[in-house]
């Protein structure tokens, strides 16, 4: 075993830690740094007391977040369950039909959308034939509901696979010759022991879904703006860099604190959550 004072322990995690200087702490440092400096460069508490108008942006990034979430999770735990209760050929097989849409691009699969939900789109037209529609599907909040399901569905059903891929039968067995129906050995037995993986996915597809602006615009249609939109606007086009760094540097904080809340359920027999 190596020791950590050992020239040896040292050559190992440096490249490590050289990265994490690199990508994790540097980045947070510049975006603490432009939050609380003017474009002169001096210190000012300006970009922080602006945010209070951003409050119903943050509000609604955090609700469809959390739909987008809670969808996944209800779509993802049966689908992942049944998987790790098929043969080993058979997971692998369907394992790699989760992970095949996302070996494509994401600009693709979300203009895919557009093409299916569109007023002369596949749905539409389905819907036509039998004399209904068309229906406004593109350019609505359900819309961006189901970009947001669809791209990172993946995130919650691998997680939740690889610990129920894990789970002892024998204990949901016992249960169940206690007397247990489907229902007390769900609630009891299943869902506590797949808690780090439901902990980990919860994680990794609320993240990114509070934080889209691409799916948002595309979908949305631009109706209505989720936090990721205004972080890009300031960006790109109003190029208030202090403005962005204040609203990103917000939002880091508020997906830490879910990430901190999360860790709570998440345990080293489980997915690990980042």
């Amino acid at each position: 075993m190596i020791k950590k004072t050992s020239p040896g322990y040292k050559a190992v995690v440096s490249p490590y830690l050289l990265w994490s200087i690199l990508f994790v702490i540097a980045p947070m440092f510049f975006v603490a740094y432009y939050s609380f400096t003017g474009s002169d460069g001096a210190w000012t508490l300006e970009n922080i007391l602006a945010l209070g108008k951003y409050t119903p942006t943050f509000v609604r990034s955090i609700w469809h977040g959390l739909l987008a979430t809670l969808i996944c999770l209800f779509l993802a735990f049966p689908l992942s369950y049944f998987i790790s209760k098929t043969s080993a050929n058979t997971q692998r097989t369907m394992v790699a039909l989760v992970m095949l849409p996302m070996w494509m691009n994401f600009l693709i699969r979300t203009y895919s959308w557009m093409t299916i939900l569109q007023d002369t789109g596949l749905i539409n037209s389905m819907l036509a034939k039998v004399g209904l529609g068309p229906f406004q599907m593109l350019n609505t909040r359900g819309a961006v509901i189901l970009g947001m399901t669809y791209n990172f569905l993946p995130y919650m059903i691998l997680p939740l696979y690889s610990v129920m891929s894990k789970l002892d039968q024998s204990v949901i067995e016992a249960a169940q010759d206690l007397g247990g129906n489907r229902y007390q050995v769900l609630r009891r037995v299943i869902i506590p022991l797949s808690m780090p993986g439901i902990a980990s996915g919860l994680t990794m597809v609320f993240v990114p879904s509070v934080s889209t602006f691409y799916i948002s615009q595309k979908l949305g249609g631009g109706s209505f703006d989720l936090i990721g939109d205004v972080i890009e606007r300031q960006f790109q086009q109003a190029y208030n860099y202090n403005l962005g760094a204040a609203i990103s540097l917000v939002l880091m904080v508020l997906i830490l604190i879910s990430m901190a809340f999360l860790n709570k359920y998440s345990d080293s027999g489980g997915g690990v959550v980042v």
